[in-house]
């Protein structure tokens, strides 16, 4: 199964992005799909999860702003992502958690100017 992410760009502050990751197949022992991000020169953070049941926790930084979702299939995640800030400047990576296996997207550039 391979991930693959889309729909970062460059975004003015206060805009907003859509961030969708397909899965290939379907993926076998699925815990929960979650959006990493890491800004230039930081360590990669988590910031949103969606759990298979269906709850969903984010970073402090971003409660109120994104929102994660995912099809019906559980093959889809995205990231909506609303008045945007330039502390959002990342990579973000989509992540599938699942048993016995981790599965991670190739990241998608996110920049949001002054």
């Amino acid at each position: 199964v391979q991930l693959q992410a889309s729909g970062g760009g460059l975004v003015q502050a206060g805009g907003s992005l859509r961030l969708s990751c397909v899965a290939s197949g379907r993926v076998p022992g699925l815990w929960y799909m979650s959006w990493y991000r890491q800004p230039p020169g930081k360590e990669r953070e988590l910031v949103a999860r969606l759990t298979r049941g269906g709850t969903t926790d984010y970073v402090d930084s971003v409660k109120g702003r994104f929102t994660i979702s995912s099809d019906s299939a559980k093959n889809t995640v995205n990231l909506q992502m609303d008045s945007l800030k330039p502390e959002d400047t990342a990579v973000y990576y989509c992540h599938f958690a699942a048993k016995p296996i981790n599965y991670w997207g190739q990241g998608t550039q996110v920049t949001v100017s002054r």
